[in-house]
């Protein structure tokens, strides 16, 4: 992105934050350009894109384990409800339809994470616990079935890793074409990095 790009945003009104603009490099680049300085650098390994990881790193595995901490956090207040709203609630909020597990799986590339086992193993601990029985493997295969085909509807998210990510990006397929094909690639002369393919340098801003 060059300077001069942020001339035009501030004649239409658009005033860039540096504080809240990110520069998306690898460890090695060298920005000399002052107004990209100013921003945030982030490294690569550690992009998030409106919470989720974008790869398979570190970052994701702080975010997975955040959100079986939250579980784990709900699990424990269920206690305090009678077992059929308990139930309710963990179908209805704590397992695959939760807002920020959906999102998560459909964006970061989750498949085989070990968060899922353990996020799985939670909703079960959940399940014998509202019950109170030690459910068996076949039991707790049946109970992650749809209500219609006699389960319980509690959606283990290691099954569903694959093809809610899939279908994002199945879903997104001609966005991103149109995106790549219409993006002007332009000499950045005050980037010094060592160009090859997945290097190049982003830059992400926020308005104030």
């Amino acid at each position: 992105m060059r300077q001069d790009k942020f001339v035009v945003c501030n004649n239409n009104s658009l005033i860039i934050h540096p504080g809240k603009c990110e520069v998306i490099s690898h460890p090695d680049t060298v920005i000399t350009d002052p107004y990209l300085s100013s921003f945030v650098s982030v490294c690569v390994a550690d992009t998030t894109l409106f919470g989720p990881p974008l790869f398979h790193v570190s970052v994701l595995d702080d975010t997975w384990s955040d959100r079986c901490a939250e579980l784990i956090r709900a699990v424990g207040r269920l206690s305090l409800l009678n077992a059929q709203d308990a139930l309710l609630l963990l179908w209805v909020g704590l397992s695959f339809s939760a807002l920020r597990v959906q999102h998560l799986l459909r964006c970061s590339p989750s498949v085989d994470h070990f968060g899922l086992a353990s996020f799985d193993a939670t909703l079960r601990s959940a399940l014998s616990q509202i019950s109170n029985t030690d459910i068996s493997d076949i039991q707790w295969l049946q109970a992650s079935l749809p209500i219609r085909q006699d389960g319980l509807g509690i959606r283990q998210v290691h099954s569903l890793a694959l093809p809610a990510f899939l279908a994002s990006a199945t879903s997104t397929s001609d966005l991103q074409t149109q995106s790549l094909l219409s993006a002007a690639f332009l000499p950045m002369r005050f980037l010094r990095p060592t160009w090859h393919l997945g290097r190049m340098p982003m830059a992400r801003l926020h308005s104030r």
